[in-house]
């Protein structure tokens, strides 16, 4: 970890020209960028996997079973405590689960339009993985003591880049509902377009708040990096708790989950906008979906919940260094798996609105409260 942290710093300042630096060292610090990327996409792509087993286990906590604890794999349940744990808590179902969509016949329906049929599941995953490289997992300091971002990518406008590729995963929503020439997928497109442009409308607005208050703190009020650095002390939460709020609510809507799962409500659309779809494909839009869950439960973190510091007004000190860094990004991870559990355990708590219900709560309640917030804080920064 101290090698690549840094090589990162030597090559960063050749890279944006400011330095003079060897063709070799350039390679380097392009070869550590592209496993940093890989690193974010795993790290994101785990989470995803693991809340699959997680929705399981919770949901039968809270519904007083057991759930999965009996799928094993033969060599894995052979190791003393390790096979027994690992099969009483069903950690091997994601491995049975894995194999059936790989296994599985993965027919192609006739009366779909082929091409943006078998394309709907990669642009459901793709927008996921793209921004899982902008999201900072932590910080580091270089030799002279400046803070950098242990992300992939850190760009001025990460927030707004993240929101808009984020956004884009509807699309495949769009293209699977369309594609299938079916009357079900098509009303869950058709749903989910609606529901995520009318949320992301309420999304942005809470986020202007924030954005508007790092105005006065910062050259980068767009950066993620810049937005969690400022919560050392206090978190946004506390001092913003009307905009946590909407932006929470509007997260769910965003990332199709209970109660506002109108794209897949399976009580009168069979299974939505992916009806038609099975085996390795539907495993995409399911990885998806649990991506997309992760991907915004680190975006709240940052924007609302302190990002890596540990607890308001307390953070870890640079003087710490490595240790610091990773104590950080391991805060971080346990945030993101405590927002996975509120994010499942709401799913098994409320029940499902009706679609006029969504659209009210967004257009009636939650815009009106957005716009209000942010002509508050208009006035106090102003002021």
């Amino acid at each position: 970890m101290s090698y690549l942290i840094n090589q990162t710093a030597t090559c960063m300042p050749a890279l944006l020209g400011t330095a003079d630096c060897s063709y070799a060292d350039m390679a380097l610090f392009i070869v550590l960028k592209v496993v940093f990327a890989l690193a974010a996409i795993i790290v994101i792509m785990c989470f995803a996997a693991l809340s699959v087993v997680a929705e399981r286990k919770v949901c039968a906590y809270i519904q007083g079973r057991y759930g999965p604890n009996r799928t094993a794999i033969p060599i894995i349940a052979a190791i003393p405590l390790v096979g027994n744990f690992l099969k009483k808590n069903g950690l091997m179902q994601l491995v049975a689960d894995g194999l059936k969509f790989l296994l599985k016949e993965d027919p192609l329906p006739a009366h779909v339009s082929k091409l943006w049929y078998l394309a709907a599941p990669i642009m459901s995953l793709s927008p996921i993985l793209i921004c899982a490289c902008l999201i900072p997992f932590g910080v580091w300091w270089d030799s002279g003591g400046a803070a950098h971002p242990l992300a992939a990518a850190n760009i001025d406008v990460s927030l707004l880049a993240v929101l808009a590729i984020g956004a884009l995963g509807v699309y495949g929503a769009i293209m699977a509902g369309w594609s299938s020439n079916s009357k079900f997928p098509y009303m869950g497109a058709i749903r989910a377009s609606a529901q995520v442009i009318s949320y992301e409308l309420t999304m942005a607005l809470a986020a202007m708040s924030v954005v508007l208050y790092m105005g006065s703190v910062s050259d980068s009020p767009l950066s993620l990096f810049e937005i969690a650095s400022a919560q050392e002390q206090s978190w946004f939460f506390m001092t913003q708790p009307l905009a946590a709020l909407l932006f929470i609510v509007a997260l769910f809507a965003e990332t199709n989950r209970l109660p506002f799962d109108m794209a897949e409500s399976e009580t009168d659309l069979v299974s939505g906008f992916h009806t038609e779809y099975g085996s390795f494909k539907f495993g995409l839009f399911f990885v998806g979906e649990y991506g997309h869950v992760a991907l915004g439960s680190a975006l709240f973190i940052i924007l609302f919940l302190g990002a890596w510091n540990p607890l308001p007004y307390i953070s870890y000190p640079e003087s710490w260094g490595w240790i610091s860094t990773l104590l950080g990004f391991i805060t971080f991870l346990v945030k993101i798996s405590a927002m996975i559990f509120f994010f499942i355990w709401v799913r098994w708590t409320l029940p499902r609105f009706r679609y006029d219900q969504v659209m009210a709560l967004c257009w009636k309640c939650l815009m009106p409260l957005a716009l209000a917030n942010l002509v508050f804080y208009m006035a106090i920064a102003a002021i």
